[in-house]
């Protein structure tokens, strides 16, 4: 079950008023245009079939570019009735959530309420033992908070049921990541930890008054007109029409384990969000043009510190350098069952969002980091089709990206 398509979005004058609509008082002026090779859709659909090939019952992916738009999809979204997957569905994006809470806090930055400089402590006085971390800390994962799903989910399938149904506080996780020493000291060396967003979350909360649900809904779907998006925690089910999320075993050999129905309590500000492919290019675009954030917060988004091969990090935003020399901006995402690539060139003008319906699986992970290739170089990747997968344990919010 393979679909590709390519169409021309609407007229340029309901263009321009949804982004009147679309653009927040502080908004920034836009971003300047970058020059790119021409996508290649081809080889991004061969990328989808290798990954489905590889243990994804179905994979997917949209790019929107200069008002193009690329769509392909590939396999299943329900093995159990055999509905093709599609881009219209929606998915839960896992960490791609971290760079819509950063954007939240900027936007608090900008108004006033809130100095990346300021001790956590601040604003929420005897959380952490370390005075010293500050809120730029947290979002760039510099703190030395531990991640509290190292353990959580040291064994995949057996660690997922544990918390499938569970609901959390987001002091409970806190404490947990607390039980372990430092993993670096505050201001120190990139160390991925989904604890940090955790804590964002909490700030968000005490300096709005507001759940993260209102200030998502507000702040970035409401403005955007986002159809697709939601923050359903702690409700399990996907709402609307939806593809269905596989975990990998670790055991090879063994069945998947759908994974769709869950709180993902144990993420929550860290990658609790659903959306669809159009709403997360939208998103990507509208934030990279600089119609969230001041000019300001933008920049210090980018504020760059290095985090593995061909990559760095900012506050909540991710930057990948590819082999044609072009950068593009954005996050990964994974959460039981999904695996997703989502970024944009530096002016928001191309974007793309990929996802697998599998985790826990490191062949996939690494098949679907190529679609940015074919998206932004516009060079079809080699394709490996032979071999069994390759399984790993894997920050599951997407943390620890295969350089």
């Amino acid at each position: 079950m393979v679909s590709a398509a390519t169409t021309r979005r609407g007229a340029a004058a309901a263009a321009a008023v949804l982004f009147l609509l679309a653009v927040p008082a502080h908004a920034a002026p836009p971003a300047r245009d970058t020059v790119l090779p021409a996508p290649d859709p081809a080889g991004l659909t061969d990328v989808l079939r290798t990954a489905r090939s590889q243990g994804a019952p179905g994979a997917l992916a949209r790019l929107d570019d200069h008002g193009a738009v690329h769509r392909a999809a590939v396999g299943v979204a329900d093995p159990g009735t055999g509905r093709a997957i599609s881009t219209a569905d929606r998915f839960r994006i896992g960490s791609v959530t971290k760079t819509m809470t950063a954007t939240v806090l900027l936007q608090l930055v900008d108004e006033g309420r809130l100095e990346l400089d300021s001790p956590v402590g601040r604003h929420l006085p005897g959380l952490l033992p370390d005075e010293r971390v500050t809120v730029r800390h947290l979002l760039s994962h510099r703190s030395g908070l531990h991640d509290h799903t190292d353990e959580m989910f040291a064994r995949t399938v057996p660690g997922f049921e544990a918390v499938r149904t569970r609901t959390f506080t987001l002091r409970e996780l806190v404490r947990l990541s607390l039980r372990h020493p430092p993993t670096t000291r505050p201001g120190g060396a990139h160390r991925y930890s989904n604890t940090n967003f955790v804590v964002a979350g909490m700030l968000i909360r005490k300096l709005t008054g507001h759940s993260l649900a209102t200030e998502y809904r507000n702040r970035i779907i409401a403005p955007l007109g986002l159809r697709d998006t939601f923050y359903p925690h702690p409700r399990t089910a996907i709402p609307g029409r939806h593809a269905r999320g596989h975990l990998t075993p670790d055991a090879d050999g063994a069945a998947l384990v759908d994974a769709t129905e869950q709180t993902v309590s144990w993420a929550q500000s860290a990658g609790a969000v659903v959306s669809s492919a159009r709403d997360v290019n939208t998103f990507l675009s509208a934030l990279l043009a600089g119609r969230l954030t001041s000019a300001a917060g933008l920049a210090r988004m980018r504020h760059w510190v290095p985090s593995g091969t061909g990559q760095a990090y900012g506050l909540g935003l991710r930057r990948r350098d590819l082999s044609c020399g072009v950068s593009v901006y954005g996050h990964t995402g994974a959460v039981q069952g999904y695996y997703t690539y989502a970024f944009a060139s530096e002016d928001g003008r191309r974007s793309l969002t990929a996802l697998a319906t599998t985790s826990n699986n490191a062949a996939v992970m690494r098949t679907m980091l190529r679609t940015l290739e074919s998206a932004f170089c516009g060079k079809r990747p080699a394709v490996r089709r032979a071999g069994a997968p390759v399984r790993r344990h894997e920050d599951v919010t997407a943390g620890r990206v295969p350089d």
